[in-house]
């Protein structure tokens, strides 16, 4: 007899989301607000204006899915917008039972003098802490009928950026006008792994991880892979968006060259047909081969299904989508929202779309919730296994409750 996973029951069980972008992910009325106050013009002072002109439910490819970010990162320019955005962002999890969530941003696009890396950091920090630490005095909470709200904070560096971006940016190329621009984001992305470790291990903030974001074709993230050995050697995570705008070589790249502990995407991991390297003779061989490592190191897979429906043509369903593949090969796989906003999306929409579109059990949500939280970054690791035993006894009770079932 096949189970009905309902909408309620996604609501209620306990959630993560660890590939959020927190400039893609405001609430409307919030950009309109903040807009008016930094005299950033819109295309519309209304909620309804943007979602046709800018937030969109289909977008025509990708330039146009990221043309919303000139409008969201210009008004996130100060300390009071970025602690006011990011606890929105966290309130906004805690409602549908989000209860970890790792916020990634690229600070250098919020620096301009007077206001450093540093300082970025600590403002979202500070939105998020609150946010955490009035969920985590609730009454639910205290009496042990909730689980608490964790986060962590992830820094992401540039593939690619132009002096125009930022303040950071256009100093950076004013210090350095005869480098190559490759060099220019090396010495960019290694500042940023440099800054991440202060902020984690000098001054205490929840810096979990690192990252590489932006555009990835033509921009391959080898060229930062020195930023990624300070990272690695300084304790730091490591995510990379791979496999999203391009194949399976990126994949491997990420994993090899800059000690991925998880891939942002990961989307085009089965893609043989998009192995590149001529020196490769057996590309069906070669993704056997990174599936299989894949797999077996448990690397997990931060996969955002209406995202890549938005930017991504060629995938028109998430039925269609190579999350079926990844959940069939039994990788450790985690349903995540990218841009809450952008996507118009929560996690329980992007569960739900997953639920309603494969052949998902109850058992087989149970690893996907489950994998959210075992691939994360949080820690120590006593503490992380404490937080997925309250999962699993909180799921566990909810399925009983909700689908009259429990396990299998």
């Amino acid at each position: 007899m096949t189970v009905k996973i309902t909408r309620e029951f996604l609501e209620k069980i306990p959630k993560t989301d660890l590939h959020v972008h927190l400039d893609g992910s405001l609430r409307l009325s919030t950009l309109i607000e903040l807009s008016k106050a930094a005299k950033v013009p819109l295309p519309s002072d209304t909620e309804a204006g943007l979602q046709e002109l800018v937030f969109k439910e289909k977008y025509q490819d990708l330039p146009d899915y990221l043309r919303g970010f000139d409008l969201t990162c210009a008004v996130l320019q100060t300390a009071e917008s970025l602690e006011r955005v990011a606890y929105e962002l966290a309130l906004d999890n805690i409602a549908e039972n989000v209860r970890y969530i790792e916020v990634r941003y690229a600070p250098q696009l919020h620096v301009r003098p007077g206001f450093t890396v540093e300082a970025v950091v600590e403002s979202v920090h500070r939105g998020l802490e609150r946010a955490q630490r009035e969920h985590n005095s609730s009454p639910g909470v205290r009496q042990g009928t909730d689980i608490p709200f964790h986060y962590g904070i992830i820094t992401c560096a540039m593939r690619f950026f132009n002096r125009h971006m930022s303040a950071y940016y256009a100093q950076l190329f004013d210090v350095m006008p005869h480098a190559p621009t490759k060099e220019v984001m090396s010495i960019a992305s290694l500042e940023m792994a440099r800054s991440a470790a202060v902020l984690a291990h000098d001054k205490g903030i929840p810096v979990v991880g690192f990252d590489l974001a932006g555009a990835e074709a033509g921009y391959p993230a080898i060229d930062h892979k020195e930023a990624y050995q300070y990272a690695h050697v300084h304790f730091l995570k490591k995510t990379v968006h791979a496999g999203e705008a391009y194949g399976p070589e990126s994949i491997f790249q990420a994993i090899t060259e800059c000690h991925a502990d998880r891939l942002g995407h990961g989307t085009w991991l089965f893609a043989a047909d998009k192995v590149k390297d001529p020196g490769i003779k057996d590309p069906n061989y070669y993704v056997k081969c990174l599936v299989d490592y894949v797999a077996t190191r448990r690397i997990t897979l931060e996969v955002c299904p209406t995202s890549n429906l938005q930017t991504i043509p060629s995938i028109t369903s998430v039925a269609d989508h190579p999350l079926r593949k990844m959940l069939d090969a039994n990788l450790s796989v985690s349903i995540n929202t990218d841009n809450r906003l952008v996507s118009r999306t929560s996690v329980t929409r992007e569960l739900e779309l997953v639920c309603e579109n494969l052949p998902v059990t109850p058992a087989k949500l149970r690893n996907i919730i489950l994998a959210g939280f075992k691939g994360s970054f949080f820690g120590p690791y006593n503490e992380k296994r404490a937080l997925v035993r309250q999962v699993i006894n909180r799921f566990d009770a909810l399925e009983h409750q909700y689908l009259g079932r429990v396990g299998g």
